[in-house]
């Protein structure tokens, strides 16, 4: 999941991503004095909606840039850099909250096991993140012009991991989870800019696959699949990013 962020940028242009995380915690429901943590808490947003509860919560995120803006940003909650494969702390949580991260993880069986290991016993799994399907035909174009352009292997990177329902409630159910709830659901979401909304999207969340490519020939790049995808997700009123997210509630029972 170790990836760079902007900080900026993700709180200017892509602050979707916590607006959206709203309605998660309107099921996470969290109450007072429980303690909760907000895994991917990005620069804090959420972690201090859930902490108006009354929970104590503490946010995580494998960002040092992302943590210390959570911590400028909110300096009487307690933020933490970890990521979900491996953080080790010692307390156990009433509740594990997660919005629009767990696709970045790889080692999914290893952070599923992780987070069964850091709950109380009866302890709620509330979770989103992209699903089979998410940002494909944003992926699909890049990853056609990126070989066309003869970067092969910036064309072979496979960043996000999208399960399917079945996929992902079969690792939790595999680790000891009992899943409640499991919906896979469009969302199309508005970006920010109306004029280079997929180019700013792609510079936020894919940086990666520009990795060891000229600057110029990685604004030629993203100029190509944004005018591609025009006619799929240039709408009247701006561009839409093609999201579908998987939203799962589970629960230990052991």
């Amino acid at each position: 999941m170790a990836t760079s962020w902007d900080a900026k940028l993700y709180n200017t242009k892509h602050d979707f991503v916590f607006h959206y995380g709203s309605s998660l915690i309107e099921l996470l429901k969290p109450k007072k004095d429980e303690l909760i943590l907000d895994l991917g808490c990005g620069a804090g947003q959420l972690t201090e909606e859930i902490a108006r509860s009354g929970a104590k919560v503490i946010g995580m995120d494998a960002s040092e840039t992302m943590i210390k803006s959570a911590k400028s940003n909110f300096p009487e909650l307690e933020f933490r850099i970890a990521n979900a494969e491996s953080f080790d702390f010692a307390e156990k949580f009433d509740a594990i909250f997660s919005n629009a991260t767990l696709h970045w993880v790889k080692n999914y069986k290893v952070a599923a096991a992780n987070m069964f290991q850091h709950l109380n016993k009866k302890g709620r799994l509330i979770i989103e993140f992209g699903g089979k399907g998410n940002v494909e035909k944003i992926e699909q174009t890049l990853k056609a012009v990126l070989k066309e352009k003869n970067y092969l292997k910036q064309a072979n990177i496979n960043l996000w991991f999208f399960p399917s329902i079945a996929e992902y409630s079969n690792i939790l159910e595999e680790t000891g989870f009992e899943v409640r709830l499991a919906e896979l659901y469009d969302r199309p979401t508005k970006l920010a800019d109306e004029k280079t909304g997929i180019k700013d999207w792609i510079s936020m969340f894919g940086k990666t696959f520009f990795e060891g490519i000229p600057e110029n020939d990685a604004e030629i790049i993203k100029n190509e699949v944004q005018n591609r995808l025009k006619p799929d997700l240039l709408k009247k009123d701006g561009w839409y990013a093609d999201y579908r997210r998987l939203r799962i509630i589970a629960y230990k029972n052991s």
